[in-house]
């Protein structure tokens, strides 16, 4: 018994001799001289000096970079004849996940575990996701959007109450340009699933129109002269063929309806020459057009 309690207590012994991390720090804290713990300051210093003025450099670097291949990118892209929507909605993409690599980079290069930063920042994304779930909406009708096509770069549409030529199609939005060149900025997730107008889809568009003349003209004569104008215009096609008939009988004007089918590109010129012509030969023709007005007879 005698045996067996005496190596337990050498051992207790021991293990009360044995100094402790602390104190092997502070007696090595101790043994420094101020020369040391200056040295020690200064070189810590510039190491974080370093790391920083590295990061920065690289940063800046890197961000060069990613405009550069961006821009060569889109130069493929262009030598490719890829789609201008398609291809601002993947140089788009590159430029986020560039970025984020490049932040990763960064933060490595300042000494930050970027593996426990990777996964903080998984976690945070399902947090981030419910947040910003409109956000994601519209990424996803960005994708459906250049899978589906209802419409690309260059074309003039009509969506959510606003109307204009599409200048790019980017991750989240759709930015317009209208005819007085201000931009506005539509989010795709209502692009995706909203009512679109486009009137740049077709080839072809018909141009309706309603001039109106006098009770007691010559509906021929009228007729008549309206399709010398439709005739006369280059840009108003034969095939398929203009149409002019009888609209409505009001008040005070007989209407007539003009039916003509133009390019889309000619669409408003021919609408608003058509209508100058209309109004300057109706004059020098003799034929008049009514405006409101009331008579009153005195016996």
């Amino acid at each position: 018994m005698q045996d067996v309690v005496e190596p337990v207590e050498e051992a207790v012994v021991d293990t009360v001799k044995t100094p402790t991390s602390l104190k092997d720090m502070l007696a090595s804290m101790e043994a420094l001289t101020m020369e040391d713990v200056v040295d020690k300051v200064v070189s810590g210093v510039i190491s974080a000096l370093a790391s920083i003025l590295l990061a920065v450099l690289v940063f800046y670097v890197g961000r060069w970079l990613i405009r550069k291949l961006e821009r060569i990118i889109y130069k493929i892209f262009e030598k490719k004849n890829v789609e201008a929507s398609l291809a601002s909605f993947l140089g788009s993409m590159f430029n986020i996940v560039a970025m984020f690599l490049l932040i990763i980079t960064v933060i490595g290069i300042l000494g930050i575990n970027t593996s426990s930063f990777i996964a903080l920042f998984a976690s945070a994304g399902v947090a981030i996701g419910m947040a910003l779930s409109g956000t994601l909406q519209n990424f996803a009708g960005g994708v459906l959007v250049l899978l589906l096509k209802p419409y690309k770069v260059g074309d003039y549409i009509e969506a959510q109450g606003q109307s204009g030529t599409v200048k790019a199609i980017t991750l989240f939005s759709t930015i317009l340009s209208t005819v007085d060149n201000k931009n506005i900025i539509l989010p795709n997730g209502g692009m995706s699933t909203g009512i679109i107008n486009n009137y740049s889809k077709e080839p072809l568009r018909r141009v309706d129109q309603v001039f109106s003349v006098a009770y007691g003209e010559d509906y021929d004569n009228v007729k008549k002269v309206i399709a010398e104008l439709l005739e006369a215009d280059p840009r108003v096609l034969k095939d398929p063929s203009y149409f002019i008939g009888l609209n409505s009988m009001e008040a005070s004007s007989v209407n007539l309806v003009v039916r003509s089918w133009v390019k889309s590109e000619d669409y408003w010129g021919v609408y608003f020459d058509l209508n100058e012509k209309i109004y300057k030969t109706f004059a020098q023709k003799g034929i008049t057009i009514p405006f409101p007005q009331l008579d009153v007879h005195m016996k």
